[in-house]
């Protein structure tokens, strides 16, 4: 067994290192908790076809090799934020196997022997770093919503990512909305992630007889460069969306809409059409003009909030542990209770 990390001296506010596991790669960096500079920034695949103990087994490793990166540089490490496109619980457990097999897997323990680790749903973790550093400061409360291989949201108000009582304060795309129609009876069960999700526009893109294509990006270039098939299925999608979206701000109202992820960031139709579609969707007609901005820290929100949440939780610790008497009792993480979220 590996033996545990020497104490943390240092301010846990300070640096530390960040890893975003999604369904498509996974992302890791060194990131100044202060600023939101991320340093030794790596990516590598996930191909999450391999099973849950072989991407957790990667996600190690990368983390390994940005540990080692800090110490040639001189930066101590206060804390290992691990963001997972799943849903996590307050207690810091994955309680889905959606897109990463981590179910049950003990992903604290695995890390624990570089800093201490927290975990988070990958949602979350952008929208905290969103209010700390990027598009969402300005804003209270902000809804976060992040669509790449998946979609999901996040309320954020004072600061604070929700969780919700079961840590499943996230799922918008996942679930089918059923609809029966009046005039012939049938039932139609549409899944939003099926429409609007990057490999949705790469299945519906192919369904249309069109050329080969791996990844969504390819959809959206080929929509640019005005492909009628393209455009068709990358127009719909946006719409779709912002049909979920609008919904969101009827129930949540927030000051503003905030967006991430690969295609949440990627502009031309999609955006244009989703954005036209939210505003469409918004009954509330004082509502109907909020700010609907891209994430401002782009593809870095998930691995720099995953690394602010574990400097949040270390430095909630050390706080506690300074209190005379230990009176204090431990705050909550930014994510969620302890080191989940």
């Amino acid at each position: 067994m590996a033996a545990p990390p020497p104490p943390f001296t240092g301010d846990a506010r300070r640096w530390a290192i960040g890893l975003d596991v999604g369904g498509t790669k996974i992302a890791g960096g060194l990131v100044a908790v202060a600023s939101g500079e991320v340093r030794a920034r790596t990516t590598i695949s996930t191909r999450p076809e391999r099973g849950g103990e072989a991407v957790l087994a990667d996600a190690v490793a990368l983390a390994e090799r940005l540990a080692a990166a800090a110490d040639a540089d001189g930066l101590e490490i206060g804390g290992v934020g691990v963001a997972v496109a799943e849903i996590v619980a307050p207690d810091g457990s994955v309680g889905t196997a959606h897109l990463i097999g981590w179910a049950g897997l003990p992903i604290r323990e695995r890390f624990a022997h570089l800093a201490p680790p927290t975990v988070s749903s990958d949602v979350r973790a952008a929208a905290l770093a969103e209010a700390r550093h990027g598009a969402g400061r300005p804003f209270d409360p902000f809804a976060y919503v992040t669509v790449g291989t998946g979609i999901s949201s996040c309320l954020v108000q004072g600061g604070r990512p929700y969780a919700g009582a079961r840590g499943g304060a996230l799922v918008l795309a996942s679930g089918p909305l059923s609809l029966t129609c009046g005039a012939c009876g049938a039932t139609v069960r549409q899944v939003l992630e099926e429409v609007a999700s990057g490999p949705a526009l790469v299945a519906r893109y192919r369904r249309r007889g069109s050329r080969p294509v791996a990844r969504a990006e390819e959809v959206v270039a080929a929509a640019a460069a005005g492909d009628a098939d393209a455009a068709a299925v990358v127009g719909t999608a946006g719409e779709s969306l912002g049909s979920a979206v609008g919904f969101l701000v009827n129930v949540l109202d927030p000051a503003a809409i905030v967006v991430g992820g690969g295609l949440g960031i990627a502009g031309g139709l999609y955006w244009e059409r989703f954005v036209a579609a939210t505003r469409a969707h918004v009954w509330n007609a004082a509502a109907r003009d909020l700010p609907i901005l891209p994430a401002a820290l782009g593809s870095d929100s998930a691995l720099v909030g995953a690394a602010l949440a574990a400097a949040a939780s270390v430095a909630a610790i050390a706080d506690e542990a300074a209190t005379p008497s230990g009176a204090a009792r431990r705050a909550p993480s930014l994510v969620g209770a302890g080191a989940g979220g």
